[in-house]
């Protein structure tokens, strides 16, 4: 099982004095991820003050100057609101730069503010994002393309460059609950990562199961329909220190972001319930995070590849640099035992 690390480049890290700062900051542990022996690092794409991660290529291009082996992929990449020629060329320039280790996740976002930013309407949410799909698969698998859609201009006989050094650059689709999303992906062959922030993973086994059944049906090998899983989560020595870190940040922030969606305010007993053996969330210490991996694994009928997000918690650097030691050298080697 590959496991790593997703961030949103969080702005409000504590310590930091500046944007400049929590960037490099963020270089430093990307680098100490890839040192440690972690297996992928995410970037992912938003458009607000707190998160610093609206150019996730550019992160990414620096991360692949200062690393050697770790996968470096969007988190995701809003393909909704972007042009699928420029994603593609810049992905397959970080190919090329990173010798080999670029990846993108893409999906529709979970925020909507790429929309309006960008010129395009919310009403064309999923036609949006099928179209440009489409494109980008065609971009992915040809040189020279001829492709006609409703929302860009048409390519005719039209060569993209520059091509990625992989033969074919890894495409992830990023999901939540939706289950066309799931079946998109089973019938396109493409790997899934399911973001899972909430409740009990075990209830989306039967939108995995619809992913694969759908993968078999249009004749996709099975080994060829690889399962993601991306979660809040945070590791310190004991569970109790790792909660009495994580939490406060993690309230503070999903009850700031819930005002605007009309959520209850995050409470104690519903941040333990999400972290209890069988909720989504993945704070702890070493020995139990390993084993409840495992457990989701079990539960969702195998995983590939497991991702955490801790930066939007108020953490410190030196907090972050901790969890990522022990996430590579405690948590990794148990789990792959």
């Amino acid at each position: 099982m590959e496991i790593g690390i997703d961030s949103f480049a969080a702005a409000n890290v504590k310590n930091t004095i500046n944007y400049s700062d929590a960037l490099i900051q963020l270089l430093d542990r990307i680098e100490h991820a890839d040192k440690v022996g972690l297996d992928v690092f995410g970037i992912g794409e938003h458009h607000r003050k707190e998160f610093l991660d609206s150019a996730p290529a550019m992160i990414l291009a620096a991360a692949a100057s200062r690393t050697k082996r770790i996968i470096l992929t969007s988190a995701v990449t809003v393909l909704s609101a972007a042009d699928p020629v420029r994603i593609f060329q810049n992905f397959a320039t970080l190919d090329l730069i990173s010798k080999g280790r670029a990846e993108m996740v893409v999906g529709r976002g979970s925020f909507t503010e790429a929309f309006p930013l960008f010129g395009h309407n919310l009403h064309h949410y999923d036609e949006l994002f099928t179209e440009k799909l489409d494109l980008l698969l065609h971009i992915r698998d040809n040189e020279t393309v001829t492709w006609s859609g409703k929302f860009r201009a048409a390519l005719n006989n039209q060569a993209i460059y520059p091509r990625p050094l992989q033969p074919q650059l890894p495409v992830w689709l990023g999901v939540g609950g939706t289950p066309a999303s799931f079946a998109r992906a089973g019938t396109l062959g493409l790997p899934l990562m399911v973001a899972v922030i909430g409740g009990e993973t075990h209830r989306f086994r039967p939108l995995v199961d619809l992913y694969r059944e759908a993968g078999e049906k249009a004749g996709h090998a099975p080994d060829k329909l690889k399962v993601g899983l991306h979660s809040l989560g945070y590791i310190a020595e004991t569970t109790e220190k790792a909660v009495e870190e994580f939490y406060p940040g993690y309230a503070e922030t999903f009850t700031r972001i819930g005002r605007e969606r009309g959520w209850a305010p995050v409470t104690q007993p519903h941040f333990d319930s999400q972290n209890g053996k069988t909720g989504a969330y993945l704070v702890g210490g070493p020995q139990e995070i390993a084993e409840k991996i495992l457990h989701h694994s079990e539960a969702l009928g195998g995983l590939s590849r497991i991702t955490f997000q801790m930066d939007n918690a108020g953490l410190s650097h030196a907090q972050l640099l901790n969890a990522i030691t022990l996430l590579g050298t405690k948590v990794a080697p148990l789990v792959n035992k």
